[in-house]
């Protein structure tokens, strides 16, 4: 299936932030709830090590997607792990709620753009859901900047191009309507505009089709990274672990010793 970058609402400057929050919300809490990136535990550990590093500094969080589960896991091991989130667009909100389930969590109130980081933000960058939003120009310079910086970087995507992954994105809307009401913070416009005015629903039903239509594949992955300048100063490891029906691709970047 050939690779497809349609439009995605999230992606919209005009999309009002509280849509886009809720957007976020349900997916960091579906991330936690279901455990979906348990299989990645031990890749994410991997890339500390190598990195020599215990501070992630997670670009695109988003809502924050499953980095609660995630960092209880990791702080078994890590126990001075350090979690930075950081967005585009930052959803302040789940950021403080997120910060109020361990005191390992800091964020950053500004914009963060994932094709140039700040110099200062140093550790392993982590992608969670969110390297498909990028075109191959855009994802390259992801990466580069990367390697520019001399940072290891982390990115995993829990959908793939496949009609498998877009049927279980055409469940996505009962999956909202079954989980609006246990998400926090507790906002009442949550529920209007899922219950009474369904745009949510219908947000997170267009977006994770196009989704996995926009993801990349392994091979594809693969390519980009041929293109980068220095690219073989890094390790890369590239490829897809399942979570039971679930399929999680993923890239691991880091710098050569």
């Amino acid at each position: 299936m050939k690779r497809l970058h349609l439009f995605e609402f999230e992606d919209q400057r005009w999309l009002p932030d509280f849509l886009r929050n809720y957007m976020t919300d349900f997916l960091q809490f579906i991330s936690n709830k279901a455990k979906i990136y348990k299989p990645i535990v031990p890749i994410i550990e991997k890339g500390l090590i190598l990195s020599g590093t215990n501070k992630i500094i997670d670009l695109g969080s988003g809502g924050g997607g499953g980095i609660v589960w995630l960092n209880q896991e990791l702080i078994k091991n890590t126990k001075d792990l350090k979690i930075v989130l950081t967005d585009l667009y930052p959803n302040l909100s789940a950021f403080k709620h997120t910060q109020s389930q361990a005191d390992n969590f800091e964020y950053m109130e500004e914009p963060v753009d994932a094709r140039n980081v700040p110099s200062e933000l140093r550790g392993l960058r982590t992608q969670f859901l969110s390297f498909h939003h990028f075109k191959p120009n855009d994802a390259k310079q992801i990466l580069q900047n990367a390697i520019n910086s001399g940072n290891s970087i982390a990115i995993f995507e829990s959908q793939e191009r496949s009609f498998a992954s877009i049927f279980a994105m055409l469940l996505s809307p009962l999956s909202v309507l079954l989980t609006t009401p246990f998400i926090k913070p507790f906002k009442l416009g949550r529920l209007l505009f899922t219950y009474i005015i369904p745009i949510v629903p219908i947000l997170v039903l267009w977006d994770g089709i196009v989704s996995s239509l926009r993801t990349y594949s392994v091979k594809e992955m693969k390519e980009l990274v041929n293109s980068l300048k220095d690219s073989k100063t890094y390790n890369w490891e590239i490829n897809k672990v399942k979570n039971g029906v679930n399929v999680i691709l993923y890239l691991l970047g880091t710098k050569k010793k």
